[in-house]
């Protein structure tokens, strides 16, 4: 038995026992090869702003088909003024996000959050139209509408039918 425990035979079989195990363990241990990103329900959120700005509170009736609410948050804007994030994981796995403020002035606010001020062109939805913005070194896609109390910015790397899909789904909800 002496000799299993000593020199490069016993570190030898020490090494094949322990790789052993591990594969083992491995071959066992489940694993998840699903994707998980987190979900983050934005209601609270979106009832929280509406008490602390003077407007109605946009924000969308029901999540697009797929997509997946991942994060929320409120933060000081220009000048005092809130704004109100809702981040998304689209069906393409894209990045999206609706920002919005009462922010003054308005241009100024969607510049910032388009990370340009140069307009493309504009797109309807919902019947209403919505200015156009895209930063290239960015590959950031930009849709804005510019209300007499509030500004809507929806932003991200989606492509243009998807930031559509997220500001179709926009309505008023009720001043609490």
């Amino acid at each position: 038995m002496r000799r299993f425990t000593e020199g490069f035979y016993g570190y030898a079989v020490a090494l094949f026992v322990c790789l052993g195990a591990a594969g083992l363990f491995l071959l066992v241990a489940p694993q998840g090869r699903e994707e998980h990103i987190p979900r983050r329900d934005y209601s609270i959120t979106v009832a929280n702003f509406g008490r602390t700005v003077p407007y109605q509170v946009w924000a969308p009736q029901q999540d697009p088909a797929g997509w997946i609410p991942n994060s929320n948050r409120i933060a000081k804007g220009e000048n005092g003024a809130q704004v109100l994030s809702i981040g998304y994981a689209t069906a393409k796995r894209e990045h999206a996000m609706l920002l919005q403020s009462d922010e003054k002035p308005a241009a100024g606010f969607a510049s910032r959050m388009a990370n340009t001020d140069k307009a493309i062109g504009g797109q309807q939805v919902a019947g209403q139209t919505w200015e156009r913005r895209y930063r290239e070194d960015k590959k950031q896609r930009t849709l804005v509408r510019v209300l007499p109390d509030v500004t809507l910015v929806v932003t991200g790397t989606a492509d243009w039918p998807e930031l559509g899909e997220l500001a179709a789904t926009l309505q008023q909800r009720p001043k609490s």
